[in-house]
């Protein structure tokens, strides 16, 4: 059975440098907030365009933290999608927080910006005493707005600002499968800064995954959030170490979530090789597109708006499971990303969500099928796997 990603690949490529850094890691002696740390954080918050980087333990802790940083707790709601891994979720709720999932777009699976004004207009009030919206339905009090860059492609930010300034929301960024994802806009009113940023530098903070198998990936887990606020970084250096502003003086209470020194000297070697796997993505993507554009697949779509990065290539089918269950007979391995959508999972049953409450973003879940897309895919795989699927359709 092939894999569904296979990272030997990129390791034979890196690995002499790699295989040096960690040599001299070990002889130093120092694994936790080291150099290399100092550096990769320095660098990658330049790669994002963005002046702050803040390594933590993990994606999830930098989703957490970020929350955390921005005064999000007890009681309040963050706006965001079931679409997603279940770690945009856990955050919100590991600050005391609840998330509340708006609709997806169905070509690009991310926040759809109209079903988020329908609710920001339709169903929130206004706290008199705050002049902040209002879930009328729960009576919590609206801070922020999650939106997931998923897949490797951004969610439609400009809209998304727009509504976060008029309602005073936080924008956090989930950026944990988009390393080197560009959001575009030629809207007039908008800051024309904006133009071409990279997913995590357009909100108030953006958080990213380090885990093995994303764009950027260490040999471990780790993650980073990025911010061009300085008191927002400043609070993110405390929370990330117990709230520690000097041994044994605590001035917050913070957690134990730090980035370690062997990851971050990976991930350095790694992210000079970002753009050109990323390249490669595309031009696997493009390959994939264009040997199944007469298919009776639905295909992935770049919108004008965005750069896709494909940490995954999505497609979708009504007979997902049947393509599914053809492809690993002829094997290859395929995934699901996501099969059950977060509102109808029992971990979150207390929130009263029932099916259909989420059409699209349910729809969606029954019908997507993650092909194999890595960097050192060989394109003879791509062009066996679309034969497969179109003899699948003769």
């Amino acid at each position: 059975m092939k894999p569904f990603v296979d990272l030997r690949p990129q390791f034979k490529e890196i690995e002499e440098e790699v295989m040096d850094l960690l040599a001299r890691c070990l002889q130093k002696g120092q694994f936790i907030l080291g150099e290399n740390v100092e550096y990769l954080e320095g660098e990658f918050a330049h790669y994002i365009g963005v002046q702050y980087g803040v390594g933590v333990a993990s994606g999830t802790d930098a989703l957490h933290l970020a929350l955390l940083a921005c005064g999000i707790g007890q009681g309040d709601e963050v706006i965001t999608v079931a679409n997603t891994f279940i770690a945009t979720a856990l955050a919100i709720s590991f600050v005391g927080g609840r998330p509340h999932f708006i609709d997806i777009d169905p070509e690009t699976y991310t926040m759809d910006p109209e079903k988020l004004r329908e609710f920001l207009e339709a169903d929130c009030g206004v706290d008199p005493g705050t002049g902040k919206p209002v879930d009328r339905k729960t009576g919590r009090p609206i801070k922020a707005i999650l939106p997931v860059h998923l897949y490797g492609f951004p969610a439609d930010m400009d809209p998304i600002l727009e509504l976060a300034s008029r309602y005073g929301l936080t924008v956090i960024e989930d950026a944990c499968q988009a390393h080197g994802s560009e959001y575009f806009t030629d809207l007039g009113h908008s800051n024309p800064k904006r133009k071409g940023r990279k997913a995590g530098s357009i909100g108030k903070v953006g958080c990213f995954s380090f885990y093995p198998s994303k764009n950027l990936g260490a040999y471990g887990d780790g993650g980073m959030v990025v911010t061009d606020d300085e008191d927002l970084f400043r609070r993110l250096r405390l929370l990330r170490a117990y709230g520690q502003a000097d041994k044994y003086t605590f001035i917050m209470k913070g957690l134990n979530s730090r980035l370690d020194e062997i990851q971050a000297a990976i991930l350095r070697v790694k992210l000079k090789k970002l753009d050109r796997w990323n390249r490669l993505r595309r031009e696997k993507a493009r390959l994939y597109c264009e040997a199944l554009k007469d298919s009776s697949l639905m295909l992935p779509r770049e919108r004008d708006y965005g750069k896709h990065v494909y940490h995954l290539y999505v497609v979708r089918h009504r007979k997902r499971d049947a393509l599914q269950d053809y492809l690993k007979a002829k094997g290859y391995s395929t995934l699901i990303h996501y099969p059950i959508p977060i509102h109808l999972q029992a971990a979150y049953r207390e929130l009263g969500y029932r099916e259909g409450d989420l059409p699209i973003t349910e729809r969606c879940s029954k019908e997507v099928l993650s092909l194999p897309l890595y960097p050192g895919m060989e394109d003879s795989d791509v062009g066996e796997i679309c034969e497969l699927i179109r003899a699948s359709e003769r």
